[in-house]
């Protein structure tokens, strides 16, 4: 394989790996916003709980969002 297919090949694999991989962090975030829902819900937390929960999803899109913006071009 020449260096230009190599190089075409690894930016290729590292391209789809990160585009699951920012879905998968963000899926990770469902499960605790679903215990902050319940938890305000039930009473138990208070509004704010729930706000820093959406917040931490925000941020989190916002940095997988950063991330594949800042990849070099290859």
């Amino acid at each position: 394989m020449s260096t230009d297919r190599q190089d075409m090949h690894h930016a290729g694999r590292h391209a789809k790996g990160h585009r699951g991989h920012g879905w998968l962090m963000i899926a990770c975030c469902v499960p605790m916003l679903l215990i902050a829902v319940a938890l305000v819900a039930t009473g138990v937390a208070s509004p704010d709980f729930l706000f820093v929960a959406i917040m931490c999803t925000a941020m989190m899109v916002l940095m997988m969002h950063g991330m594949s913006d800042s990849e070099p071009d290859q």
